[in-house]
């Protein structure tokens, strides 16, 4: 049961497949990635032996093409800014429209739409402000650190001190988008459109799952991988 005792976001980056595993099963990987498997099971209501079943068919599964807990740290910023952040600031303007279209015809008989539009607006312009902090501070900072670890000098001087300081703050705010998202899911049951639900209403539903989706693994890939490795080179090279 050694496995069961590790923290699932240890074996999200360990094991290949297994965020997509975790994502399937409702196993939070990324904000609440922080506790043992065998908790993180319980808690969903799971088998811990059947997860466990599920994840050695995992291991077996090809490693993906970029193994991002091995390859530059500056890529891997350069891959969630192209693939991740792209995606959020197109979709969370998209949704908006969305959310005020729908609103505008079904918010009366369903007024849950209202709360979870003021939810989402909220929500949308804390990511875009968190974006533009890591892509004009944070991950520029990240990429000279990691040349100058490269090239063996000295650390190049960063306003905010220590890397821990962005990333303490970072992950706080991935945190609160994470809650965001969980409260819309519990709002909408699961994203569950009603009986009533005309085309605009359940691609609103269906999109507004398929953004928590990408952004559970964009914050996997900030927490789990890239801030860890970050702050593992500052202390290496300190």
């Amino acid at each position: 049961m050694e496995t069961a005792n590790k923290t699932v976001k240890e074996l999200a980056v360990e094991v290949p497949g297994a965020a997509r595993l975790f994502e399937k099963l409702g196993i939070d990987y990324c904000c609440g990635g922080g506790v043992a498997l065998s908790e993180a099971c319980g808690k969903a209501g799971l088998s811990v032996e059947a997860v466990l079943s599920s994840l050695e068919a995992a291991r077996q599964e090809p490693a993906p093409e970029n193994d991002w807990s091995r390859g530059p740290l500056a890529a891997l910023a350069n891959h969630i800014v192209e693939k991740h952040h792209t995606f959020t600031k197109a979709e969370t303007i998209r949704l908006e429209s969305l959310f005020a279209k729908v609103c505008s015809v079904h918010a009366t008989r369903h007024a849950e739409l209202a709360e979870m539009q003021a939810r989402f607006s909220e929500m949308a312009n804390e990511l875009r402000t968190h974006m533009m902090k890591e892509e004009r501070i944070l991950f520029p900072y990240l990429a000279a650190l990691e040349q100058a670890a490269a090239e063996k000098r000295a650390l190049p001087r960063a306003m905010f001190g220590s890397v821990e300081n962005p990333v303490r703050q970072m992950i706080k705010e991935h945190d609160s988008a994470g809650d965001a998202l969980h409260a819309l899911c519990e709002a909408s049951r699961g994203y569950t459109a009603p009986d009533d639900a005309c085309a605009s209403y359940r691609e609103l539903y269906r999109s507004l799952e398929a953004f928590e989706a990408d952004l559970h693994t964009h914050v996997h890939l900030e927490n789990n991988i890239l801030f860890p490795r970050a702050l593992q080179m500052e202390a290496a090279a300190a």
